[in-house]
Order: structure tokens, then C-alpha cells, then sequence
């Protein structure tokens, strides 16, 4: 069995997770603090749209815009002579883009059930926005947090579609475990298609449980 695969697929989610993380916090606070609804609105359709999107079609879009000889692609070739579309980068964006949603909306939903008179009472006694913000709204929707974390890590670990079309399927370099999979199946090797089914489930099942975990613990901890 190849377990370059593998490699690849964990140092994609490992990236991945890492900015969509701190973007997905950030994007579902800025969401949340708004006051026009109807930007609101708009914003959070945007920022959720590739949740509900074919993941072929988001591939698409981002093939779109770092193609070779698109916008943002050769943009990169030009200036850093980097080529980002059909390279190990183009799985952490596909990555990214399809597990952002997750991260986001977990995190916009934790937000949102805090209370808001605890950042009201925080605001009294003369705290900044920044501050409200890590000791009250963050430290509060923790769990949540973390939920949307494991998540968005599993889905950008089990990313196909989008990766396909921006990535391709290059041995060794772009092949990640859900593209080995359908390689394998492809051509006909069966044994190691099941391999590496069976890697993504056991790395799959392991996230569930410690965000089953994560749950119970702070759910013991508040009472």
C-alpha cells in the first residue's frame, strides 16, 4: 500500500483546520456584532453557500480563479512564480473552502446562545470589544467551537470534489485518501481500496468521539 496518501491527506487537514479555525471564528463574529440585517443576511449566505454547493461546482469556481491563466492564479505565477492550481496547495484551498462552512456556522451558533447580557454587564464595567470577546463570547462558546473544529477538520479530511478539479489526482503529490480510494476502486485493486476506506473511517470515528468527549466535559464543568 502507498501511504503517501495518507501523508498527504493529514499534512491537507492539519493546514486546513488551522486557517479555517481562526477564519471561521472571526467570519462568525463579525457575522454575529452586525446590526443591519439585511447585510447580515447577505453576508451569511455568502459565507455558507459552499456548505450547499455541489463540491464539483465550488471546484469549479476555484479552478476559476487559480487556474494558470485566471485572475488569482496568474497573479502567483507572474510575481512569486508560484503555480498554486494542481499542487499540493490547491488541496489545503479546496480544504479549506469546503470545511470553512462547518467552522463558521458551528461557531456562529455557539455565539449566539451566549448570553447577551454577560457581554452587556462586561461592557458596564469598562471592557473593550477584544476583551468581551475572548473572556466572555469565546471563552463561553468554547465547546461549540471546538465541535465545528472537529468537524470542519473531518470534512476537509474527506475532501473529493473541489480537489479533483483544482487539484487533480497527482501520485505523490495531490493524491489525498478519498482521491486513492476512487484510484483504487478504478483500477480494480480492491484490497487496497478497502485499506484506506478503512484508514478514513478509523480517523473519522476517532474525531466523533473525542467531540463526544469534548461535550460531556464541559457540559459537567458548567453544571
Amino acid at each position: 500500500m502507498d501511504w503517501s496518501p495518507i501523508f498527504i491527506s493529514m499534512k491537507t487537514a492539519s493546514l486546513s483546520i488551522l486557517i479555517t479555525f481562526f477564519l471561521g471564528i472571526l467570519a462568525a463574529w463579525a457575522v454575529v456584532s452586525m446590526k443591519h440585517e439585511k447585510w447580515k443576511a447577505i453576508l451569511d449566505g455568502i459565507l455558507t453557500l459552499p456548505l450547499v454547493l455541489p463540491p464539483t461546482v465550488a471546484g469549479f469556481f476555484l479552478l476559476y480563479l487559480f487556474g494558470v491563466k485566471r485572475p488569482i492564479g496568474k497573479f502567483f505565477i507572474e510575481y512569486f512564480s508560484i503555480k498554486i492550481a494542481f499542487s499540493w496547495g490547491a488541496t489545503v484551498i479546496a480544504a479549506v473552502t469546503m470545511s470553512f462552512p462547518l467552522m463558521y456556522r458551528s461557531a456562529r451558533g455557539a455565539f449566539e446562545q451566549v448570553d447577551p447580557n454577560l457581554a452587556a454587564a462586561a461592557r458596564t464595567l469598562g471592557m473593550s470589544e477584544w476583551t468581551i470577546f475572548r473572556k466572555v463570547l469565546f471563552a463561553n462558546a468554547l465547546p461549540g467551537i471546538v465541535s465545528g473544529g472537529v468537524l470542519a477538520f473531518a470534512r476537509g479530511l474527506g475532501e473529493f470534489g473541489a480537489t479533483a478539479m483544482i487539484a487533480g489526482n497527482i501520485a505523490g503529490k495531490t493524491r489525498t485518501l478519498p482521491m486513492a480510494v476512487y484510484s483504487e476502486v478504478a483500477a480494480g485493486n480492491m484490497d487496497s481500496a478497502y485499506q484506506y476506506v478503512l484508514i478514513i473511517v478509523v480517523i473519522a470515528f476517532i474525531s466523533v468521539i473525542f467531540m463526544n468527549y469534548w461535550a460531556a466535559r464541559a457540559e459537567k464543568k458548567r453544571r
